[in-house]
C-alpha cells in the first residue's frame, strides 16, 4: 500500500509541474498574440502611409512632367480601376 501511495504522490507532483508549465505556455501564448496584433496594426498603418506617400510621389511627378511611359501607363490603369469601382458604387446606390 505504501508503494501505491508513493506512486500517487509522484503522479500528483508531476501533474502539478505539468499544470504549471501549461499555465506558463498559456501566458506566453497570450503575450505573443498581443504582440502579433500590435505588429499587424503597425503593418496596416505602414501600408496606409506607404500608399499615401506613393500617391504624393505620383502627384509630384505629374506636376513636374517627368513621367516615364511605364509609370504613365500604370497610373492610367490605376485611375481606370478607381473609376470602375466608383461606377460600381454608383450603380449600387441607384439600385
Amino acid at each position: 500500500m505504501a508503494v501505491l501511495n508513493e506512486h500517487i504522490t509522484e503522479l500528483q507532483e508531476k501533474l502539478q509541474v505539468l499544470l504549471k508549465a501549461y499555465r506558463q505556455v498559456q501566458k506566453e501564448n497570450q503575450r505573443l498574440e498581443k504582440e502579433l496584433s500590435t505588429i499587424q496594426q503597425l503593418q496596416l498603418s505602414n501600408t496606409a502611409a506607404l500608399s499615401v506617400l506613393e500617391q504624393k510621389l505620383a502627384a509630384a511627378r505629374m506636376s513636374s512632367g517627368s513621367w516615364d511611359p511605364e509609370e504613365k501607363l500604370k497610373l492610367q490603369k490605376q485611375i481606370d480601376t478607381y473609376l470602375k469601382e466608383i461606377d460600381k458604387c454608383l450603380a449600387l446606390l441607384h439600385a
